[in-house]
C-alpha cells in the first residue's frame, strides 16, 4: 500500500508495527534499534510487549560509506548488552530509504560477533533504494522525491510523529 504524507500517523503506524511483531518475534529475539528513531521504536516496543526482549542500540556512523561528507553525526554509540555471536537480531527503524544505514549498521554487528539471523522492520519504506536492501516487515510504503527527508519525531510525553523536510 502506497501512502501519501499527509496521511502519515506515525502513532497508528507504531501500533500496527507492534501488532505485527507479537506475531513475528521467536521467544529468542533481540530488539536492536538504530539510533535515533529506531531506537526510540525498540525501547517502547521492549516496554509494549508482552514478553521481555533484550533490546540495544546501534549506530552506523563509524561504517557509513559518505563519512567523508557526512563527518561524525551526533549519535548515540553502540550499545548491545547481549552476545551478537548466533543470536536472532531484529533491526529496527523509522524510514527505509537508501539501504545505506542498514548496510553500516549490519557491519556495525558483525564487529560485535555474527548473528545466526538478522531481520529488519520499519515504519516507512520510502522510494530510491540504492543497495539491495529490503524489510522484512514494513509497515507502509510512500514516494518522496530523493531531495525530501522524513524523520521521526518523539515528543516529552514519548508520542511519535512524523516531520518531512527539505
Amino acid at each position: 500500500m502506497n501512502t501519501e504524507y499527509s496521511s502519515l500517523d506515525a502513532q497508528a503506524l507504531y501500533q500496527q508495527m507492534l501488532m505485527s511483531l507479537q506475531n513475528t518475534l521467536v521467544p529468542e529475539a533481540h530488539l536492536v534499534g538504530i539510533t535515533s528513531g529506531g531506537a526510540w521504536l525498540a525501547e517502547r516496543l521492549q516496554r509494549d510487549l508482552a514478553r521481555q526482549l533484550p533490546i540495544g542500540i546501534v549506530s552506523s556512523s563509524l561504517h557509513r560509506d559518505d563519512f567523508s561528507q557526512r563527518g561524525m553525526a551526533e549519535s548515540i554509540a553502540t550499545k548491545l548488552p547481549f552476545e551478537v555471536e548466533g543470536a536472532v537480531i531484529w533491526l529496527i527503524d523509522d524510514v527505509l530509504f537508501t539501504g545505506r544505514t542498514i548496510r553500516a549498521v549490519v557491519n556495525e554487528l558483525f564487529d560485535y560477533g555474527r548473528p545466526k539471523a538478522v531481520h529488519l522492520a520499519v515504519l516507512v519504506d520510502r522510494s530510491g533504494r540504492e543497495l539491495p536492501i529490503q524489510a522484512d516487515v514494513a509497515i507502509t510504503h510512500v514516494d518522496l522525491p530523493a531531495e525530501q527527508t522524513l524523520r521521526l519525531k518523539q515528543d516529552s510525553q514519548g508520542q511519535f510523529a512524523f516531520s518531512l523536510e527539505g
